[in-house]
C-alpha cells in the first residue's frame, strides 16, 4: 500500500540548528581527526592572549585556521600574510559560526627549515634596525688586562680559551660568568650575563673586553645565540664584544651583532691578547721609534741652534763693520770737532749694544738647552723601566709571573727582584699579611 505524501512528513525528524552542526562536527571529526594541509596565509591576525587565526588559502579555497598560544608559542618563525606553510592539525566545527576549521597543533614553513627561516626573518629585522652596522662596531684593545668570558662551565669552549689565554698571555685577569648556552633558560642567562658584566664596570670593576659564545653543535644546540634579547644584550653592552660560537662554518646573530666575531672559542682567545713575545717585541720596537724620533728632534734642535748662530755671527759682524763705520765718521768728526764728550757717549752706546747683542745669544742658548732637556724628559718618562729608577722595584717567580699579592708566595720560595741596575734572587723566609 503507497505511502501517502502526508504520512511522510507525519514520521520526519525536525533537527535543531544546533543538532544539525554537532552531527556534522561529529562526521567531520570521526573522519578527519587529524590531518596535514598547506596553503598560503591570509587574514593573519593576533589576539591580546597569544591566540594566532588566520585563512589557509589555495587558488580554489580557503579554510579558516586557529592556532592557540599553548600550541603557537614554540614556533621559532613569524607567520605573516603571503608565507607559504604545512600545518597540522584537527578539523572541527565552530558552532557559534556554523563553520568548519582546522585547529592547529604544528606548523612548519614550505621549503626552508623553520629554524632556518627563524634565522633569515631576525636577520632581516636586526640588519634594518642597524644592529649589524660597523659604524656602531667598539675597537678591541689592544692590551686587555681583564678579560670577561660568558660560556659554560663544562663546556670545552671555555677550557680551550683558558689553555690559550694562559700560554699566549698568562698575565691577564679572567672573570667567568658561567651560563647555559643550550636548551630552556639559556637566552635569558646569556643575556643577564652581558648585563650583569656592564653593569659590573659601570661600578668600577675592571673588563677590557667580553667572549660570548660556545663549542659546536647542531643549529638547535647553537640557537640561544641566534635570539634576539642575546644579540640587544650583545649590542648594547660598552664592554667590546667577540662572538666565538661553534666551528669555523657556523654563523649566528651573535657574530653579526658582536664587535668582533672569531670562527671558534679558541680562536677568540688567539685574537683577544698578543702573546708576550710579541708584546715585548712591541715595547721595543716603540722604544727604538721614540729612541729615533727624539734623536731627529735633537739633530733638528742642534742644526737649527747651529743656524741661529751663524745668524747671530753674520749679524754681529754686521753690527761690528757697521760701528766701525760709525767709529771712524765719529773719528773724523771728532779731528773736525774735537768734542771729547761726544766721542766717549757713542763708546759707551757702542758696548751697550754689544751687552744686548750677549745678552741675546745667551738667551737663545739657554732656550735651545731647556728644549733639548724637555726632549731628554719625555724620552725618560716614556721609558717602561724608568720608574726603576726612582728606587722602585719589580718581583716575579722565578718563571717571569710578576707577584701582586702575598697570597701568591710560599716560604722557602725563590723570588727573582729587577732593579734600576740589575736583579738578584731571593728565598722568601717568612710572609707578612697587611
Amino acid at each position: 500500500m503507497p505511502v501517502l505524501k502526508e504520512d511522510l512528513f507525519e514520521k520526519r525528524k525536525i533537527l535543531s540548528v544546533s543538532e544539525l552542526t554537532y552531527d556534522i562536527k561529529i562526521i567531520l571529526e570521526n573522519n578527519f581527526a587529524e590531518a596535514w594541509v598547506e596553503g598560503e596565509i591570509s587574514n593573519f591576525s593576533k589576539s591580546s592572549a597569544g591566540h594566532i587565526y588566520f585563512t589557509l588559502k589555495d587558488a580554489n579555497a580557503q579554510l579558516k585556521c586557529a592556532f592557540f598560544y599553548n600550541a603557537n608559542k614554540s614556533v621559532k618563525f613569524n607567520l605573516k600574510d603571503g608565507l607559504s606553510i604545512i600545518t597540522f592539525g584537527r578539523i572541527s566545527v565552530y558552532g557559534p559560526q556554523g563553520q568548519y576549521q582546522l585547529y592547529v597543533q604544528r606548523v612548519e614553513p614550505k621549503g626552508l627549515g623553520q629554524l632556518q627561516l627563524a634565522f633569515e626573518q631576525l636577520k632581516e629585522k636586526l640588519f634594518k634596525e642597524g644592529l649589524f652596522d660597523e659604524r656602531h662596531k667598539k675597537p678591541i684593545p689592544a692590551f686587555p688586562l681583564n678579560i670577561g668570558i660568558v660560556t659554560s662551565a663544562q663546556g670545552a669552549a671555555l677550557r680551550d680559551i683558558l689553555t690559550v689565554l694562559k700560554r699566549r698571555a698568562p698575565f691577564v685577569s679572567v672573570l667567568i660568568r658561567p651560563v647555559k648556552v643550550q636548551g630552556e633558560g639559556a637566552k635569558e642567562e646569556i643575556r643577564d650575563a652581558i648585563n650583569d658584566f656592564n653593569e659590573y664596570r659601570d661600578a668600577g670593576g675592571r673588563v677590557d673586553v667580553l667572549i660570548v659564545g660556545r663549542g659546536g653543535g647542531s643549529i638547535e644546540d647553537l640557537w640561544a645565540f641566534n635570539e634576539e634579547i642575546v644579540a640587544r644584550a650583545i649590542y648594547s653592552s660598552k664592554i667590546p664584544v667577540i662572538s666565538a660560537v661553534g666551528h669555523e662554518v657556523d654563523y649566528t646573530i651573535s657574530d653579526f651583532t658582536a664587535d668582533l666575531r672569531a670562527a671558534t672559542p679558541s680562536a677568540a682567545a688567539e685574537i683577544v691578547v698578543k702573546h708576550k713575545e710579541e708584546i715585548v717585541s712591541e715595547i721595543r720596537n716603540n722604544l727604538n721609534f721614540i729612541r729615533n724620533y727624539l734623536e731627529s728632534k735633537l739633530e733638528d734642535c742642534q742644526q737649527k741652534l747651529d743656524e741661529e748662530k751663524g745668524n747671530l755671527h753674520s749679524e754681529f759682524k754686521h753690527f761690528q763693520e757697521i760701528n766701525r763705520h760709525k767709529f771712524k765718521n765719529l773719528e773724523n768728526r771728532i779731528r773736525l770737532l774735537s768734542p771729547r764728550a761726544i766721542v766717549l757717549e757713542k763708546l759707551k752706546q757702542i758696548e751697550h749694544a754689544e751687552k744686548i747683542l750677549s745678552v741675546k745669544i745667551s738667551h737663545i742658548l739657554i732656550t735651545n738647552q731647556e728644549k733639548t732637556r724637555a726632549y731628554t724628559f719625555r724620552l725618560n718618562a716614556l721609558n717602561p723601566l724608568a720608574i726603576l729608577s726612582r728606587g722602585y722595584s719589580l718581583s716575579t717567580k722565578i718563571d717571569g709571573a710578576v707577584i701582586k699579592d702575598t697570597g701568591e708566595l710560599r716560604v722557602g720560595e725563590q723570588v727573582r727582584t729587577r732593579l734600576a741596575r740589575g736583579e738578584f734572587v731571593s728565598t722568601v723566609e717568612s710572609i707578612i699579611e697587611n
